[in-house]
């Protein structure tokens, strides 16, 4: 079999040891593993008429000397992108296709997509991302491509699984940064808002200051008021013996009185970490730290759950490709690894259970209970 494989969305540590698991199972059977750059940028960006330069500006042969050393690093070797050939902006539109398009977009160019996957002689694809990538990997299967799934990415919130690739060493990094910035918080006695990565899910937010013990945490899912906020602030600052006090806040959180920022997912817009901070400066009078981990949340390598999980993932979706089986996610549900239909996510991107794990007038995680709850709640 010739299998293409592709990372797309945001890279998070351990997508490398995934690519290197998986070309290792296929080709121990003499498969053959074609990388494609960018996401799905990549199989967009590619011309059929010009194989040659195409290929050295998209693809890489992925064997096991190519892939050697490549889990010793975080990030991935493919490279990445948020494109979604179904929607393409007119800036994205590859050079060669400029000409073809009617209108002002955005461009549904999947009928080019599904010729290069021809071009190129696929007998299966293996898409590596979060919801979005998952997505197209679902409008591609039901063109018919032959196609896998695997979800990646730090915000866990793809559903048909109770983890995704990433998730782990996001929570580490996160807890770790919050600990260290105790010290500085404390020795001046300020408040500190740490920003955290997830927009439409708060549980990163949510398990992190679950376990680094912040005072509050703010999520996606439920609206905050600030003047409601910087009382409950300024009073934990007051009970605590070192006079600091902390919140966590996701990207995607937003005040009461607020409309979502959904139009436009990743369009320009003053942070909600720096807006909150300014609220809580102006209200109390007192002086605040706004600190966001952004990227230093999915930098460097991998921890070791998401080692276990990138290897583990990578030989089911091997697996499943070599049996012939299509349409498919691979995932982890209720400690037991399997795979699910691919059109779960139909359902969206998963949200946390405000219910059972967020008291939503005092801002900030209540644990009701954890029997029937996955390893990292959401």
């Amino acid at each position: 079999m010739r299998i293409g494989i592709l990372t797309g969305g945001g890279d998070v540590p351990g997508t490398n040891r995934c690519l290197k698991a998986f070309v290792e199972r296929v080709a121990h059977d003499g498969h053959e593993v074609v990388g494609i750059r960018r996401g799905w940028a990549g199989l967009l960006d590619y011309d059929p008429d010009e194989p040659d330069a195409s290929a050295e500006r998209t693809l890489v042969t992925l064997d096991r000397e190519r892939v050697r050393t490549i889990d010793r690093s975080g990030g991935t070797v493919l490279h990445t992108s948020r494109v979604d050939p179904s929607r393409v902006q007119g800036f994205e539109v590859p050079w060669f296709l400029a000409g073809r398009q009617l209108g002002d977009g955005p461009y549904d160019l999947t009928p080019h997509v599904l010729r290069v996957v021809d071009a190129l002689r696929l007998d299966a694809l293996v898409a590596i991302g979060g919801h979005d990538t998952l997505s197209y990997a679902l409008r591609l299967h039901h063109e018919g491509v032959p196609i896998v799934g695997v979800p990646k990415t730090m915000d866990n919130d793809v559903h048909g699984t109770d983890y995704c690739l990433g998730f782990s060493t996001a929570v580490t990094r996160s807890v770790e940064f919050i600990h260290q910035l105790r010290t500085s918080t404390g020795s001046h006695e300020h408040i500190a808002v740490v920003e955290l990565f997830g927009r439409h899910s708060g549980e990163t937010s949510l398990v992190s200051a679950y376990l680094a013990s912040v005072d509050r945490a703010l999520i996606c899912e439920v609206p905050f008021d600030p003047e409601r906020l910087a009382a409950l602030l300024v009073e934990d600052r007051r009970r605590n013996p070192s006079r600091y006090a902390m919140v966590t806040v996701s990207e995607g959180a937003y005040m009461t009185g607020e409309i979502p920022d959904v139009a436009d997912p990743l369009g320009p817009r003053e942070t909600i970490g720096a807006a909150t901070g300014a609220f809580i400066t102006h209200l109390t009078g007192q002086d605040v730290i706004v600190q966001s981990l952004g990227y230093l949340m999915r930098s460097g390598g991998p921890d070791s759950l998401d080692l276990m999980v990138a290897t583990n993932f990578a030989v089911m979706a091997g697996d499943l490709t070599l049996d012939e089986e299509r349409g498919r996610l691979v995932g982890l549900q209720s400690g037991t690894y399997g795979d699910v239909p691919l059109d779960v996510i139909d359902r969206g991107v998963k949200r946390v259970d405000v219910a059972s794990l967020y008291d939503a007038e005092a801002y900030r995680p209540t644990v009701r209970t954890v029997v029937d709850k996955p390893m990292f709640l959401y």
